[in-house]
């Protein structure tokens, strides 16, 4: 038996006037999709266990099987391990953006127009030089997304996710330790002035210490490994002992490989995985920017380029299940996650379930169940 998980990343959402009141998934012309869920069983699923925030940290690791409310220590130090990075006991990584934010303080982009890694890395790399030491250093990773590690008395501020800003007055650091994360920011719009990059300043948040995670092997009795082009996705791969597999094209964008990630998992299951998960941003990243077109787009770029060729390649590797659901949801009207419950399926290749219908409003009178309780699901037969 081979499993797969399908994570697109925030493609749940609530009515769009766009699209006449109709959500995304609603509005999208996925065949393939349809036809699974057709002899699947779908549900609604809490990936943001109550009280928790909604952020793709607590939902993939949800996901992933692990309960959060146990687990979850921060976004950043997930993050810093996918850049081969073990933090001491006495400290604390922060996830440090590069965005736009106006002369009169209004966040325009929480991505800072995505510079390129390269170019990112190059400024990243100056102001770990600038700013850096003191216990306080500066790790380039992906494009907007990179890293702060700094002193453990740090954890004690209140910092608000740049993507909960956008277009919004900000609201800096606060708390005990917010006066030296705000000077860092502060300080570090000189670096960006003098750069190349649209970005105007670092932004730090999602602050906490390493968490200790049993690996993937141990807890679900699997061998497991996966694609992302997401920091966040692959630490948590790495905690947890996954195969994880770059691909070039893998972007975290709208322009991202689909074929090459369907194409990876199927030859790591034919290799000898047991279970692959195939994670794509571009959903999200549609959410963010209240992009109504390019959502609905990614949605059928999973039907087309991903569904399409996936089940035939997994029927001839033999019986096969699937699980597909994002995260969380990121609604286009309000542009940022939230803690809804999202819509799950569940398709075994040898024994049909009731079928149904993935979307919102086809799972809305579904048991709610824990987003974590769902890879015991996929796995017991």
């Amino acid at each position: 038996m081979k499993y797969v998980i399908c994570v697109p990343d925030g493609c749940a959402d609530l009515p769009v006037p766009e699209l006449d009141g109709r959500t995304p998934l609603e509005a999208a012309n996925t065949l393939n999709l349809d036809a699974l869920a057709a002899r699947a069983t779908v549900g609604q699923a809490a990936v943001i266990p109550e009280g928790m925030p909604p952020g793709s940290d607590i939902g993939n690791m949800s996901i992933f099987g692990f309960d959060p409310t146990e687990h979850h220590t921060g976004r950043a130090p997930i993050e810093v391990a996918a850049l081969g990075l073990s933090l001491r006991r006495d400290q604390v990584a922060f996830r440090c953006n590069l965005v736009t934010v106006s002369p009169d303080g209004v966040m325009l982009d929480y991505a800072g127009d995505n510079p390129s890694s390269e170019a990112a890395a190059e400024v990243i790399a100056r102001i770990d030089r600038e700013l850096g030491g003191d216990g306080v250093s500066f790790h380039a990773g992906v494009s907007f997304r990179h890293a702060m590690i700094g002193p453990g008395e740090w954890l004690d501020a209140d910092c608000t996710p740049p993507h909960d800003l956008s277009d919004e007055q900000v609201v800096v650091p606060s708390g005990a330790m917010g006066g030296p994360l705000c000077d860092l920011m502060e300080a570090s719009k000189d670096v960006l002035a003098a750069s190349d990059l649209e970005a105007t300043q670092i932004w730090l948040w999602g602050q906490g210490f390493q968490p200790r995670l049993p690996s993937f092997r141990d807890a679900h009795g699997v061998d497991a490994g996966l694609v992302t082009a997401v920091d966040l996705v692959r630490g948590l791969g790495v905690l947890t002992g996954m195969e994880i597999c770059d691909i070039p094209g893998a972007t975290g964008r709208y322009d991202t490989d689909y074929e090459g990630k369907r194409d990876i998992a199927l030859q790591k299951l034919a290799d000898g995985l047991d279970l692959f998960i195939i994670h794509v941003e571009a959903t999200d990243e549609a959410g963010h920017a209240g992009d109504v077109a390019q959502k609905v787009e990614a949605l059928e770029s999973w039907d087309r380029r991903i569904l399409a060729d996936l089940v035939p390649g997994l029927d001839a590797l033999g019986p096969w299940r699937m699980l597909m659901l994002p995260d969380h949801a990121t609604p286009l009207t309000t542009r940022t996650h939230t803690p809804d419950p999202v819509p799950y399926l569940l398709v075994d290749s040898e024994v049909d379930g009731p079928g149904g219908v993935f979307t919102e409003p086809g799972v809305a009178d579904a048991l709610l169940v824990p987003g974590h309780s769902l890879i015991p699901m996929l796995l017991s037969r």
